[in-house]
């Protein structure tokens, strides 16, 4: 049984599956105490003033459960934000946007005919709703990063990526324990699922943990790469380049707006 050994420990914790959707954040925070638990680092800091604690989930939507059930067991988190990076389904979010979960649904849940396709047993729909609070914290928080990203990255990589066409967007986030790197399976989910923009691998699930302990959570996710059939060569090349530095600035914006 997991129980709660910190003394006055971090409310908010920042989680993404990839060590390169954390490391600029991991470089600038004052670690206080780094404890390991079911084979993770749970990086408990002071940045920008706040305490939090930072974890990897590592990849997919159990290793994501694992690791919210722990933060909310062990460290008594009550606010989650998650980060990374995902591929887009469709033309109006384009490599460099970001967005924010306003749903979320796991696209390869299927327990018919004992439930409905997609409803995760036990509960009553099958999309998982994130804090709307934070969110629009978030979205804020998002839009005022986007509109200065000339001078927060390299010339190099603004061009590169042209970013300076960067949007926020919120909405529908699909997760799958799956990477989604052809047109076939990318055109099933937009016609499966027309209003979703993005496609990841673990966002749902942990939004299932955070409904069934009562944790407030939100999503960001930088798109970097189209989900198709480039998508590996997009995704490696974006996510060392542009999506750590993202979520640093993201992060600290939205950290930065709860003190006003």
């Amino acid at each position: 049984m997991l129980t709660n050994t910190l003394v006055n420990a971090p409310h908010f914790a920042v989680v993404a599956a990839l060590q390169e959707e954390v490391s600029h954040i991991l470089e600038h925070m004052k670690v206080r105490v780094c404890e390991t638990v079911a084979g993770r680092k749970f990086w408990i800091a002071t940045y920008h003033g706040h305490e939090i604690v930072v974890v990897l989930s590592g990849i997919g939507k159990v290793a994501a459960a694992v690791t919210t059930s722990v933060l909310v067991e062990r460290f008594g988190v009550t606010e989650i934000l998650f980060t990374g990076v995902a591929g887009s389904l469709t033309k109006t979010v384009s490599v460099g946007d970001v967005v924010i979960g306003r749903e979320l649904l796991q696209h390869d849940m299927d327990a018919t005919p004992l439930f409905p396709r997609y409803v995760v047993p036990g509960h009553a729909e099958p999309y998982f709703y994130a804090c709307p609070q934070m969110s629009a914290r978030l979205l804020q928080a998002t839009k005022s990063v986007l509109t200065q990203l000339d001078q927060l990255v390299s010339a190099e990589v603004f061009d590169r990526f042209n970013l300076k066409n960067s949007q926020a967007h919120q909405g529908l986030v699909l997760s799958g324990d799956q990477f989604v790197s052809s047109e076939v399976v990318r055109e099933g989910l937009r016609q499966a699922h027309p209003q979703a923009l993005v496609v990841e691998m673990e966002g749902a699930a942990l939004a299932q943990v955070c409904k069934d302990f009562g944790v407030r959570f939100a999503l960001m996710r930088t798109v970097s790469d189209a989900a198709g059939e480039h998508a590996a060569q997009d995704f490696s090349a974006f996510l060392n380049s542009v999506a750590s530095r993202y979520s640093a600035l993201i992060v600290e914006a939205y950290l930065s707006q709860s003190d006003e």
